[in-house]
């Protein structure tokens, strides 16, 4: 009885592994820094499929803690010599196990004894420290608010005093007034411009035959031109004068500059002016003269 118990249990046994025995499998190898619990016996996986186990775990010093993976043979095409892992668990709190993910066909599929590279990723304890982290400055952001907060009730720094002092919000409705003043102004100014638009267009006004007649345009410019030919005619005429002014040897600077010619004309005015003196004298004493008094009697009788 004792050998029969003793067969059957070799042969539970042996049925067991068979299946696994039977199975092909190659290695592969990944260097961690730190497994984070990984151990000897836990799961490998591609794509949510598991391919394999983890056959041993050493310590290597610098290069870190050396994995070994048994990998089903049957994925081996799937797997390439770019392709990474990365530690996961079963479950937010469960066994930890290995993955296998990325990698291009270009770069050709993986060999025995080939090491894949590690990527890190944020285990629970990161996520747990950063949400921590979170949460202090969380904290921090809270008094720093509740702080601010009391000031601006007590009225301290500037948006204090705004939010407290009577007198800012009656500026700003000043301000605001002024506003609504300088818009209604604006608004009756764009009135008063259309209504000029508008009597510009209005026919029969000179605005209109200036803006829309060409030939009154026509007659302007020509007015134009022809006021400036004049006003440079004038101008060079001046200049002409100042020029002959200034030159003592043209009779206006010889007059202008020679006393002796002065004198001599002013003695030829006066002169004149005797002369004409003299002049309606005798004729005064000619018309009273015996020949001319009879003709002078008749002119006047003609004349009455």
């Amino acid at each position: 009885m004792l050998f029969g118990i003793a067969i059957l249990t070799a042969g539970v046994l042996l049925m067991g592994n068979l299946n696994k025995s039977l199975q092909r499998r190659f290695k592969l190898v990944a260097y961690i820094n730190d497994v984070n619990g990984l151990q000897k016996g836990n799961y490998i996986w591609l794509s949510g499929v598991r391919i394999g186990t983890i056959h041993s775990l050493s310590l290597r010093g610098t290069p870190g803690v050396e994995v070994v993976m048994d990998v089903d043979s049957k994925v081996r095409e799937f797997i390439y010599k770019n392709s990474k892992v990365k530690l996961g668990s079963d479950s937010f709190i469960g066994n930890r196990i290995l993955i296998v993910f990325e990698g291009t066909p270009d770069a050709g599929t993986i060999e025995e004894g080939d090491t894949l590279q590690f990527e890190k990723t944020l285990s629970a304890d990161d996520l747990i420290g950063t949400l921590q982290q979170n949460n202090e400055n969380l904290k921090d952001i809270t008094g720093d608010f509740k702080i601010i907060s009391r000031k601006l009730a007590e009225g301290q720094g500037t948006l204090g005093k705004f939010l407290n002092d009577e007198s800012f919000y009656f500026n700003l409705n000043s301000a605001a007034s002024r506003l609504k003043d300088a818009s209604g102004k604006a608004e009756e100014l764009m009135s008063s411009l259309n209504d000029f638009s508008g009597r510009l267009k209005k026919q029969g006004t000179l605005a209109y035959e200036l803006t829309s007649d060409t030939v009154v345009f026509s007659s302007v410019r020509a007015s134009v031109i022809k006021l400036r030919e004049i006003a440079d005619t004038a101008s060079v005429i001046v200049h002409n004068l100042k020029e002959a002014g200034n030159n003592p040897d043209s009779p206006i600077g010889l007059l202008l500059h020679d006393e002796g010619t002065g004198k001599n004309l002013k003695a030829i005015i006066e002169n004149l002016e005797i002369s004409t003196v003299k002049l309606n004298e005798d004729l005064e004493a000619l018309q009273h003269s015996f020949p001319m008094k009879g003709y002078f009697r008749k002119k006047e009788k003609s004349a009455n």
